[in-house]
């Protein structure tokens, strides 16, 4: 890709940077570096891991300046919901970032431009270099200017993961406990696929789903047998069947 490409970008974003290496190595994927050995350069993945951090950061700053009245529970579950896959992932594409990741030949056809996945790593890599070239200061006026906007007034852009939506209705119905089990993995042990099983306590069955591993330094890996549960009063034999219904609802959903 052309240094002008990354010109304009710059210049949509009301940005200069002072050492442009920063701001092609987090436009930089794994696939394109795997097809230009020949050269020197990097990919973006550490700065990925930068970004994740000021991103913790600046967010929860924000959410707790913003939600003076708001316990630390609330801003917590807002926190991961405007710094989890599909919220990084719709503001790299309100920046159009996709348009300027370089990718290798076979990322570009299987559509990494548009994989959410890649879109995240994507902001949070620019982030990290945002940081390293011009300071904590300037990522937090980028962040106050493109992105806390959308998410202002707990907008679209807050979205809860599945787990949090179906604990928060098994406690509202007091229908008892939830239980998460890793029932298999598959892949590299940091970026892997898991199966994992829901089922009410006492239950049988339960829903099953499947998904990436993500590597946020937020979260810890689950090891197969891993599980957590958090205890409602009031079990029926009604309600679980219910909640049973929704478990279900929501992973074909």
């Amino acid at each position: 890709m052309k240094a002008n490409r990354f010109n304009e970008l710059q210049q949509r974003l009301g940005l200069r940077f002072q050492q442009y290496g920063l701001l092609r190595q987090a436009f930089t994927h794994t696939s394109y570096v795997n097809e230009h050995r020949h050269g020197h350069v990097e990919d973006n993945e550490r700065l990925e891991f930068l970004g994740d951090a000021v991103l913790q950061l600046l967010v929860s700053e924000h959410l707790y300046l913003t939600y003076p009245q708001r316990p630390e529970g609330e801003l917590t579950r807002m926190r991961a919901s405007i710094v989890c896959e599909p919220s990084l992932a719709r503001f790299a594409e309100l920046l159009n970032f996709g348009s300027y990741v370089l990718l290798g030949r076979g990322e570009e056809q299987l559509g990494g431009r548009g994989r959410p996945a890649l879109l995240a790593d994507l902001f949070e890599s620019f982030i990290g270099a945002l940081y390293l070239d011009q300071g904590l200061e300037q990522v937090r006026q980028f962040l106050t200017t493109r992105v806390f906007p959308h998410i202002e007034n707990d907008g679209p852009m807050l979205v809860k993961d599945f787990k949090s939506k179906l604990q928060e209705r098994v406690q509202h119905s007091s229908l008892g406990t939830v239980e998460y089990r890793v029932v298999e993995e598959r892949g590299p042990r940091m970026t892997g696929n898991l199966s994992s099983r829901s089922a009410l306590a006492r239950s049988a069955g339960g829903g099953a789903a499947a998904g990436r591993r993500r590597k946020r330094s937020s979260r810890q890996p689950r090891r197969p047998g891993a599980s957590f549960s958090r205890r409602a009063r009031g079990e029926t034999a009604q309600g679980r069947s219910r909640i049973h219904s929704e478990i279900q609802a929501h992973i074909t959903s």
